[in-house]
Order: C-alpha cells, then structure tokens, then sequence
C-alpha cells in the first residue's frame, strides 16, 4: 500500500463522526466491493441543476426532519462508483432512505458546481472525491467541515466500515 493511500485510509478510520454509536449501521451483506454488482453505477447528472437539485433535497429533508447528504464526485471517479453501488445496497439503502435525502452532485474534474460546497463555507480545491457532505437542513449548516472528504478512498476501506462513517452521522 503506498504512503498516500496510507495515510488516507488512516485518516478516514480516525476522522470518525463524533456520534458514532447513536444509529448503528445495518449489517452489510458483502464483506468485500468485489462482491457489488457491475458493471458500477454512474450515479451523477452532469447535466442536472445542482443548485435546484440542492435546494429541493434540503427542503425535502427539512420537511421529513432528516439529514441532507449531499454526495460530491463524479462518474470518472472508481471511490465515487464504488460509494454509490454499496448506497445502493438494498440494506444500507433502507437505512440511508430512513435518515438522509440524498442528492449526488457532478463536480466534475473538480471544475464544476463547486459553488455547491462554497455554500458550506469549502471554497478551496476539494481534498478528493468521494466527499459526502452532512447538512442540518434546518440551520443550512454543514455538520462535518473536517472530514467531508473521508470517503475519497472508499477502496481502502470495508463495505462496513463505509456503511459505519454513514451510519455516524445519521440524524
């Protein structure tokens, strides 16, 4: 494993959110991303209006008390695939629907709607993608500035532990 990739997975595990043991994460049926389905999904729009996309996801998760997860990345991106597929695993699926609306929003090659993170106060270049952004619908208050970034190496980590990071911070 090389010193980045390292360092990156060292990051994610210690950058857990602080209520970690609030909503444990369901058991995951795979113990591996080998075992996801592909060919991978290509979970985002370029083409969508992120602004409008944004804004009707967080009045959605205002009105229905959950979280806003906003999922930055692009369809380039293997992390960002790779999140997408284990998200869209019928248990963690569930699981995600009964505590976040979810938008994914294309940044591209990191050069475009990055007015989308600017709003939560990121207006430097994005550490990595996959960067899952946990929003108080309520405040319009970004509730993970330090590790929004922790699953940019989805492929270092576990299905679980994936699901886990998720499950932490889960409203």
């Amino acid at each position: 494993m090389n010193r980045r990739r390292l360092l990156l997975t060292a990051a994610a595990a210690t950058a857990a959110p602080p209520a970690l043991a609030a909503r444990p994460a369901p058991r995951l049926s795979i113990k591996t991303f080998a075992e996801l389905k592909t060919p991978l999904p290509l979970p985002y729009d370029e083409a969508a209006d992120a602004d409008a996309v944004v804004d009707r996801a967080r009045t959605q998760a205002r009105r229905q008390g959950k979280r806003l997860l906003i999922d930055l990345g692009g369809n380039w991106c293997p992390d960002c695939r790779i999140l997408a597929a284990t998200m869209a695993l019928p248990e963690l699926d569930r699981f995600m629907k009964a505590h976040f609306v979810t938008v994914m929003v294309d940044v591209g090659r990191f050069d475009r709607n990055l007015q989308i993170p600017a709003r939560y106060g990121v207006t430097s270049r994005l550490p990595g993608v996959a960067a899952l952004m946990v929003i108080d619908p309520k405040s319009d208050r970004l509730l993970n500035p330090g590790n929004f970034s922790a699953l940019s190496n989805a492929r270092g980590m576990s299905p679980q532990a994936l699901a886990d990071w998720i499950a932490g911070w889960a409203a």
